[in-house]
């Protein structure tokens, strides 16, 4: 029988998907035949929204323009382009990192913790410096993968009270309105650059995307001079979703969740807040735990009311007269106004609507369909009685569709980008594996160029001052001049 033609960009990759795996070794299980048809398309054909640019923010704007820019774009995180670079520059010189509402929030607190300790510049007005005074304690560590994590005083969620009157306070002062986020591109590593190659394939981004738990991926062409496209996770589940009714999709997709071992977590692991909580405390959890999202629980703390999400930071500094009347704002509280604001501003959010729930009996593809038309990142899953017992998340879904095959990545980010506990990447000169490409950081910036293909010559070290990499004699032969900046593969460096 015929098949009809695509109706959309992302369905045509899955007739490419189709065709590849109608033509795949019989002897491969269906797992390994995803993962070869994903091997061969290049991200290249991965599709860019219709009518949409690439969203950037000047690395001269202030934390407000750029908290402005990203709120009115309804996205997540956007790359900083570097307004000292010439208009000719190449991609590599034209953006220095990526900014996100996360990133934004965790600076905010990491601020207000060195200005309580005396270590913070003048640049940090008596607003900040309040801050932790109202939140508590804080403690930031620097985890053994690289990652900064948070802790606060676990004995009162008074810690995190803070007057609704605060962040109209804050958002008003000098210091925010002033604050460049080029200046803060580089504080912390959670929003790395990490560009793929128009050439890389669609298993590397999968991969990336769940495994490695990049939320978004620039696309370049090498020697280009701008980001071709942005590939998110929320662009592949849309992708996913264009897919319903092909038959590779539906081998996959009509599985139960339980038979993917879906949710992930245990029920005891489900990261939460209840409804009486500081709302600042719903913000917190999410940097300790590393989740971009959590529920809100009723006063039993078995059924959800509500779901805030990291994005949701920007209610607190774009629109904080909504909160002026409470003297303290409680996750309930901060549903309750944001919605309201939401209504008298007509604005469509998934904030307006219920919790959106599913079981662990329903099949992936309706758990695909739901993420995607309701344009959120996470579903809760609840019980016969309601009860919220586990959550499911972009992430999980992709993660589902491809794995990673022994030494794919060889060591390409050891050292760069946090490790899975279970990842398959050798960490040793002797382990060293073939591949195409490698990853290198360069200031704020993760670049990937041709790996070098004399690793094990390459034992010596590299004196680095600032972003300039000095080559010394002895070195391996192989090396890639970027704009006047050495780059040697992984042992090299």
């Amino acid at each position: 029988m015929e098949m009809e033609s695509p109706r959309s960009p992302e369905a045509e990759i899955g007739h490419r998907v189709e065709d590849l795996w109608e033509v795949a070794e019989p002897q491969l299980s269906p797992s390994e035949k995803l993962n070869s048809c994903f091997e061969d398309i290049a991200v290249a054909s991965f599709p860019r929204p219709l009518g949409s640019q690439v969203i950037e923010i000047p690395s001269n704007a202030s934390l407000a323009d750029t908290v402005e820019i990203l709120s009115k774009n309804k996205i997540l995180s956007a790359p900083i382009r570097n307004v000292d670079a010439p208009e000719d520059a190449s991609w590599i010189d034209k953006y220095i990192g990526i900014v996100e509402f996360a990133g934004i929030a965790m600076w905010l607190l990491y601020q207000s913790e060195a200005a309580a300790n005396g270590t913070a510049g003048s640049a940090v007005g008596s607003p900040v410096a309040n801050l932790v005074s109202r939140l508590g304690s804080f403690t930031f560590r620097r985890t053994s993968s690289g990652r900064v994590e948070t802790t606060t005083d676990p004995e009162s969620d008074e810690t995190a009270s803070v007057g609704g009157s605060f962040f109209e306070t804050l958002t008003s002062s000098e210091f925010y309105k002033n604050t460049k986020v080029g200046d803060i591109s580089g504080s912390f590593r959670w929003a790395p650059f990490l560009a793929l190659q128009t050439s890389d394939t669609f298993l590397t981004m999968l991969l990336l995307l769940s495994k490695y738990r990049m939320k978004s991926l620039p696309v370049v062409d090498i020697g280009g001079d701008k980001i071709e496209n942005i590939i998110t996770q929320s662009s592949v589940v849309h992708m996913l979703a264009e897919c319903v009714g092909l038959p590779w999709f539906e081998s996959w997709g009509t599985k139960k969740l339980s038979e993917l071992g879906l949710p992930l977590m245990k029920p005891c692991k489900l990261v939460k807040v209840n409804e009486d909580q500081p709302v600042l405390k719903a913000f917190q959890l999410m940097r300790e735990k590393g989740v971009g999202g959590l529920p809100v629980m009723d006063t039993s703390g078995t059924k959800a009311i509500g779901n805030i999400s990291i994005r949701d930071v920007q209610y607190l500094l774009t629109a904080p007269n909504i909160y002026k009347d409470y003297r303290t704002i409680t996750a309930k509280d901060f549903l309750t106004a944001v919605r309201q604001h939401l209504q008298e501003q007509h604005e469509a959010s998934p904030l307006l609507g219920s919790v959106i729930t599913c079981r662990r009996d329903d099949e992936v593809k309706d758990i695909i369909l739901k993420l995607d038309s309701e344009k959120i990142h996470r579903i809760y899953v609840i019980d016969d009685k309601g009860n919220t017992e586990g959550v499911i998340t972009l992430r999980d879904i992709i993660s589902k569709l491809v794995h990673e095959p022994r030494h794919y990545f060889g060591d390409f980010f050891d050292g760069v980008v946090p490790l899975p506990p279970n990842s398959t990447c050798q960490k040793t000169v002797k382990e060293y594996r073939s591949g195409s490409l490698f990853l290198q950081p360069i200031g704020s910036i993760l670049v990937r160029m041709p790996k070098c293909v004399h690793p094990l010559k390459c034992l010596e070290t590299v004196t680095r001052e600032k972003q300039k990499q000095t080559r010394t004699p002895g070195f391996c032969s192989n090396q890639f001049s970027v704009s006047k900046t050495w780059i040697f593969c992984r042992n090299c460096a």
